[in-house]
């Protein structure tokens, strides 16, 4: 799966610090954090008829991260909800939108690690795109990484934070690989997600995903935890192995860019029919009914 240019972004209004600017104008400064070493968090988010899907989780995780990574300066919901909205209207957007929003600690006096060269900050940048879900509805292909997913003793993946060489690197593999991305799995060998996204099997007609001991908290991945429940489906999260994913009766992927996406083969293995079976498809028409009753006016 590689992503390809929408001619309808060749003139997009990017905002940077609350200035509208064209996408060739508009640019950090080489002192901002993120270019320093970084230091920013992130959140992807979806924009379905002129709404955003669970914005408030979203810069609810936004602010944790910032918080973690003890930022002297957030700006409130109210104010990045405006940011985002101006940015939509800028460019006339309303649907089938990915919106990449990042908060920078901001600018620095000097180049430097140090937080106490920030003097400025911080640096909200909102990225608005005409883009459809990321893998469509394809059933997808991966394989595992050799690159491991940190546990919180070494970098908590509960702070959602803008440097993902590890997810990077993974895909380089996958790329070589000729696949579509790549499965990550923790330091004990457990699956952890992939370089992108969360994994969840289904066997026996119960859904399994991982712990996020060595994994953000998704945003997608809740939702559809939640409509196990809503809808009497037999779930848990706990620790699999590759084993168990190889034998599985169905696998898929979620995550804000792509929805709930089948997985078809992992390392050459092809899981269940290598396609999107019976509770997969059950589980993205429910999601379909919770963004459409649960997304947010901006």
């Amino acid at each position: 799966m590689q992503q390809t240019f929408h001619e309808a972004n060749r003139d997009l209004i990017v905002n940077v610090a609350g200035k509208l600017l064209h996408r060739d104008e508009a640019g950090v400064s080489p002192f901002d954090s993120v270019v320093q070493g970084g230091d920013a968090v992130w959140e992807g988010l979806r924009v379905y008829g002129g709404r955003i899907f669970r914005l408030a989780r979203h810069l609810q995780r936004l602010r944790h991260s910032a918080q973690a990574l003890a930022f002297a300066e957030i700006p409130d919901d109210q104010a990045i909800r405006l940011e985002i909205r101006r940015t939509l209207e800028a460019n006339g957007m309303h649907d089938d939108v990915h919106i990449r929003l990042t908060l920078t600690r901001g600018v620095k006096i000097t180049s430097g690690m140090d937080p106490r060269l920030n003097r400025s900050g911080p640096t909200l940048i909102v990225l608005a795109e005409h883009k459809p879900p990321v893998y469509g509805s394809e059933p997808i292909r991966l394989v595992t990484s050799s690159v491991r997913r940190f546990p919180p003793d070494c970098l908590d993946p509960k702070i959602h934070h803008a440097n993902l060489l590890q997810s990077i690197l993974a895909k380089i593999e996958a790329n070589a690989a000729g696949v579509d991305d790549a499965l990550m799995l923790d330091q004990r060998g457990f699956v952890a997600e992939t370089n992108a996204t969360h994994v969840f099997v289904v066997a026996d007609g119960g859904v399994s995903t991982s712990h996020t001991h060595a994994c953000p908290e998704g945003v997608t991945r809740d939702v559809v935890l939640s409509i196990c429940r809503e809808h009497d489906i037999p779930h848990d999260v706990r620790d699999f192995s590759l084993a168990e994913l190889y034998r599985a009766d169905e696998a898929f992927c979620t995550g804000t860019m792509g929805e709930l996406v089948p997985i078809a083969e992992v390392d050459g293995r092809r899981i269940g029919r290598g396609e999107c079976g019976p509770v997969t498809a059950t589980l993205r028409a429910r999601f379909r009914e919770v963004v459409e009753r649960e997304a947010e006016e901006i």
